[in-house]
Protein backbone atom coordinates (compact mmCIF):
# COMPACT_ATOMS: atom_id res chain seq x y z
CA UNK A 1 0.00 0.00 0.00
CA UNK A 2 1.45 3.46 -0.75
CA UNK A 3 1.90 6.00 2.03
CA UNK A 4 0.37 9.52 2.30
CA UNK A 5 3.34 11.95 1.56
CA UNK A 6 2.75 13.48 5.03
CA UNK A 7 4.39 10.90 6.68
CA UNK A 8 5.44 12.98 9.88
CA UNK A 9 9.31 12.90 9.32
CA UNK A 10 9.35 13.59 5.77
CA UNK A 11 7.98 17.36 6.14
CA UNK A 12 10.64 19.55 7.88
CA UNK A 13 9.97 22.66 6.85
CA UNK A 14 9.26 25.94 8.71
CA UNK A 15 6.66 27.67 7.28
CA UNK A 16 5.78 31.25 9.45
CA UNK A 17 2.39 32.45 9.94
CA UNK A 18 1.25 35.66 8.28
CA UNK A 19 -0.84 36.73 11.08
CA UNK A 20 1.24 36.35 14.13
CA UNK A 21 4.41 35.71 12.88
CA UNK A 22 4.88 32.57 14.82
CA UNK A 23 7.37 29.76 12.96
CA UNK A 24 5.96 25.91 12.70
CA UNK A 25 6.32 23.20 10.60
CA UNK A 26 4.40 23.30 7.08
CA UNK A 27 2.62 20.17 8.21
CA UNK A 28 1.46 21.89 11.44
CA UNK A 29 -0.23 25.09 9.05
CA UNK A 30 -2.48 26.07 7.04
CA UNK A 31 -2.22 27.35 3.47
CA UNK A 32 -3.63 30.74 2.56
CA UNK A 33 -4.55 32.16 -1.07
CA UNK A 34 -5.20 35.91 -1.04
CA UNK A 35 -7.33 34.92 -4.10
CA UNK A 36 -9.43 32.43 -1.83
CA UNK A 37 -8.67 29.46 -4.74
CA UNK A 38 -6.58 27.55 -2.87
CA UNK A 39 -7.54 24.38 -5.27
CA UNK A 40 -5.82 25.87 -8.11
CA UNK A 41 -2.39 25.27 -7.55
CA UNK A 42 -0.44 25.33 -10.58
CA UNK A 43 2.36 28.18 -10.71
CA UNK A 44 1.66 29.63 -6.82
CA UNK A 45 3.35 29.78 -3.59
CA UNK A 46 0.90 29.80 -1.00
CA UNK A 47 1.37 31.79 2.67
CA UNK A 48 0.41 30.33 5.56
CA UNK A 49 -1.24 30.61 8.87
CA UNK A 50 -1.26 28.89 12.42
CA UNK A 51 -4.18 26.74 13.40
CA UNK A 52 -5.28 29.52 16.28
CA UNK A 53 -5.01 31.99 13.75
CA UNK A 54 -7.19 30.21 10.46
CA UNK A 55 -9.57 29.54 13.09
CA UNK A 56 -10.13 33.07 13.69
CA UNK A 57 -10.64 34.07 9.94
CA UNK A 58 -13.58 34.83 8.37
CA UNK A 59 -14.41 32.27 5.94
CA UNK A 60 -17.14 34.19 3.94
CA UNK A 61 -16.46 34.97 0.25
CA UNK A 62 -14.87 38.47 0.37
CA UNK A 63 -14.85 39.51 -3.45
CA UNK A 64 -13.66 43.07 -4.04
CA UNK A 65 -12.46 43.33 -0.39
CA UNK A 66 -8.61 43.50 -1.48
CA UNK A 67 -9.33 45.93 -3.89
CA UNK A 68 -11.15 48.52 -1.79
CA UNK A 69 -8.64 48.13 1.01
CA UNK A 70 -5.88 49.22 -1.55
CA UNK A 71 -7.81 51.43 -2.88
CA UNK A 72 -8.59 53.58 0.88
CA UNK A 73 -4.67 53.07 1.81
CA UNK A 74 -3.78 54.44 -1.65
CA UNK A 75 -0.09 54.85 -0.22
CA UNK A 76 -1.04 56.96 2.48
CA UNK A 77 0.74 56.68 5.68
CA UNK A 78 -2.99 56.79 7.96
CA UNK A 79 -3.95 56.35 11.63
CA UNK A 80 -6.25 53.57 12.41
CA UNK A 81 -8.86 56.19 12.61
CA UNK A 82 -8.77 57.57 9.37
CA UNK A 83 -8.34 54.26 7.66
CA UNK A 84 -11.34 53.23 9.58
CA UNK A 85 -13.22 56.35 8.21
CA UNK A 86 -12.11 56.00 4.95
CA UNK A 87 -13.07 52.03 4.85
CA UNK A 88 -16.67 53.16 6.60
CA UNK A 89 -17.25 55.98 3.88
CA UNK A 90 -16.13 53.42 1.18
CA UNK A 91 -18.59 50.48 2.23
CA UNK A 92 -21.70 52.85 2.06
CA UNK A 93 -20.73 54.55 -0.76
CA UNK A 94 -20.38 51.37 -2.72
CA UNK A 95 -23.08 48.96 -1.20
CA UNK A 96 -25.30 51.32 0.93
CA UNK A 97 -25.96 52.30 4.54
CA UNK A 98 -25.20 49.07 7.80
CA UNK A 99 -28.10 51.10 9.21
CA UNK A 100 -31.83 49.46 10.03
CA UNK A 101 -34.13 51.96 7.90
CA UNK A 102 -35.94 53.59 10.67
CA UNK A 103 -39.83 52.22 10.99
Amino acid sequence: MWRSGSDGGRDRKTVVCIACGTSLLRSEAREYDKKGDRWSRHGKEFEHLCKECYRNLCHQPRDELEALLVDIGDGDDLSRGDFLERYYGAVEERYGSAEEPES
